[in-house]
């Protein structure tokens, strides 16, 4: 199982997530009480080493825009949420970056078709809500064969039962591993990666 621990901002974090066998951090680049800016992703890239995918996250930027402050932080993963094009894709691709495209359950059919990003992340119809939801409702997407991450309302406690019901090839988390709204607990960061790993290949 592929796990991605997200909206990191402090060494301690990044420490606990790679230590506890992640396979990917990331960092948000974009308004989010989880923010940080490219200065401090640079001060935190030492600390993630080779093989683990640093991820620059963003919302509304365009994918120009993304691309310009993801080689700022010195990043080459970007990950994109809300509507995007195969335009956007190649924007990522011959800057030389590699692509995490993100959806949420409540967008339209065409949107879970691939573009030709590397990765695919499903969130929840209402992202950032902390909830869980139906995960096996996913298996209606067609989007099996691709790795692909789940995400949105995962925590220590039911990331396993999630991943097995959506058949998810990897898995993303940020709230679900924190003490309060934007601070990581480590317990729990290593919890979840301890449950995600040990549930499936």
């Amino acid at each position: 199982m592929f796990v991605k621990v997200c909206g990191l901002s402090t060494p301690e974090s990044v420490r606990e997530a790679v230590d506890a066998g992640a396979d990917a951090v990331g960092f948000v680049l974009t308004a989010s009480p989880r923010e940080v800016s490219p200065e401090q992703v640079r001060i935190l890239l030492p600390l993630v080493p080779a093989g683990v995918h640093a991820v620059g996250v963003f919302r509304n930027e365009t994918a120009a825009d993304a691309v310009a402050a993801a080689k700022a932080a010195g990043l080459n993963w970007v990950q994109l949420h809300g509507h995007r094009t195969a335009d956007d894709v190649k924007t990522v691709h011959d800057a030389g970056m590699r692509l995490i495209r993100a959806v949420t359950m409540g967008a339209s059919q065409e949107e879970f078709a691939d573009l030709g990003e590397e990765m695919f992340l499903v969130d929840a119809a209402v992202p950032g809500s902390g909830e869980s939801w139906d995960y096996a409702s996913v298996r209606t997407k067609g989007i099996d064969g691709r790795e692909w991450l789940l995400a949105g309302g995962l925590e220590p406690g039911n990331v396993a039962f999630a991943a097995t019901a959506a058949g998810a090839w990897g898995v993303d988390v940020s709230s679900g591993v924190e003490a309060s709204r934007g601070v990581k607990d480590l317990a729990k960061i290593r919890a979840f990666v301890h449950a995600a790993k040990t549930a499936g290949p």
